[in-house]
């Protein structure tokens, strides 16, 4: 008598557990997928991460950006590292996160608008791995038309079977003691 009142109950939670959870369940399944689809577009070949790179961290004053893409597209271990001199002269670099990079540079992004757009680019692959020097140029705004800085990022990708992921961004800006070369500016 107790096993069938045990089964009655546990058949009757079922089906409540169906009726309630199992809708909401499902839509978030489909919302994940759909979303990781959408995303997967935007790091399934080496052009489509750069292009999402530039893309995901430019925005005019006071436009959102979506750090959630931009977690998407880099490894879970993955560092920017920003390269140049101190105020004393000595070259050195600051290691970051993409989280940390989101905490430190996110709000100034946000507040003062901010435009990151590739110029040039060389790239060399070896089986799952990508080395991409990548020469990019900044505004202010999409209005301007001189860019306030310039630089070379380099980009090491990995492909983990079904997408590209940021490894790390290793940059530098020019200057006037060390301009860009030739080779890593568009052609005329």
């Amino acid at each position: 008598m107790l096993k069938i009142g045990m089964e009655k109950r546990f058949r009757i939670f079922k089906k409540q557990f169906q009726i309630t959870f199992l809708p909401f369940i499902v839509g978030f399944i489909s919302y994940s997928q759909s979303s990781d689809n959408n995303y997967n577009r935007k790091a399934n070949t080496i052009d489509n991460v750069i292009s999402t790179l530039y893309e995901v961290i430019s925005g005019e004053k006071g436009e959102e950006r979506n750090w959630e893409l931009m977690r998407y597209i880099y490894h879970p271990n993955a560092k920017l590292v920003a390269t140049g001199k101190n105020r004393q002269g000595n070259v050195g670099a600051t290691y970051v996160t993409p989280q940390s990079y989101v905490e430190n540079s996110g709000k100034w992004l946000i507040e003062n608008g901010f435009f990151e757009e590739e110029i040039h680019r060389k790239v060399e692959v070896f089986g799952n791995i990508a080395q991409v020097f990548s020469t990019y140029q900044c505004f202010k705004s999409k209005k301007d038309t001189k860019p306030f800085m310039r630089g070379i990022n380099g980009i090491q990708l990995l492909n983990t079977g079904d997408r590209w992921r940021i490894i790390n961004i290793f940059w530098q800006q020019e200057t006037d003691e060390n301009p860009i070369p030739e080779a890593y500016l568009p052609k005329s």
